[in-house]
């Protein structure tokens, strides 16, 4: 049962790490914050101008990041494929000011949320973490702080402060891409699927 429960446990993993490094990578929405772009909605979109602006990485590597967004939106959109020079005028990376920003120290758990996410989607293909899970959970707990507690303008539809649907997807394929977790889930289930079988063959016998 340990070898079986080991293996099940293995390509759950798998899968959900894939799953989440596509939604992480190619920018699949997944909620509604502001950042120094104006709204961001992938964590890809917050990590990328919080480097552009801080100048942490050569503008080489964050072009690397956002090319795949970018071309699988120009894909869903039927709209030509911007080239390596266009990446970040699409992404209005181009006008955003540099150094530290008010927006940033503000918004500490999604900036930060948002590293973990990307970070975590890239480690997770080579081993399991709890870095994917932790990150998505920090910009979830920024999101409900900033709809709780900040000054959001619901009124406005293009400023408004939310998560979206995709985000329970992120969440529950980060959570399954921890091997272990996984293993004592499997674990759990066939324990209780054990005694209610045994339950269920004394109750005959009586």
């Amino acid at each position: 049962m340990a070898s079986l429960s080991k293996k099940w446990a293995r390509i759950i993993s798998r899968v959900a790490s894939q799953i989440y490094f596509l939604l992480i990578i190619f920018q699949v929405p997944l909620f509604r914050f502001p950042c120094r772009i104006g709204m961001c909605e992938t964590p890809v979109e917050v990590t990328s101008s919080q480097l552009i602006a801080s100048e942490v990485l050569p503008t080489v590597v964050v072009k690397i990041i956002l090319s795949p967004g970018a071309i699988a939106k120009a894909i869903a959109k039927k709209t030509s494929i911007p080239t390596y020079n266009d990446l970040l005028s699409t992404g209005k990376f181009i006008n955003m000011g540099k150094g530290p920003s008010t927006i940033d120290l503000k918004h500490m758990e999604v900036l930060a949320g948002s590293y973990f996410s990307l970070a975590g989607a890239f480690l997770g293909l080579i081993r399991s973490g709890r870095m994917s899970l932790f990150g998505v959970m920090l910009i979830i707990l920024g999101i409900a702080r900033e709809v709780n507690f900040g000054k959001h303008a619901p009124n406005d539809p293009s400023k408004e402060v939310c998560m979206y649907r995709s985000m329970y997807i992120a969440v529950l394929s980060a959570f399954f891409s921890i091997r272990g977790d996984v293993r004592k889930l499997i674990r759990s289930s066939k324990v209780k699927h054990i005694i209610h079988q045994l339950r269920h063959s004394k109750a005959k016998r009586k």
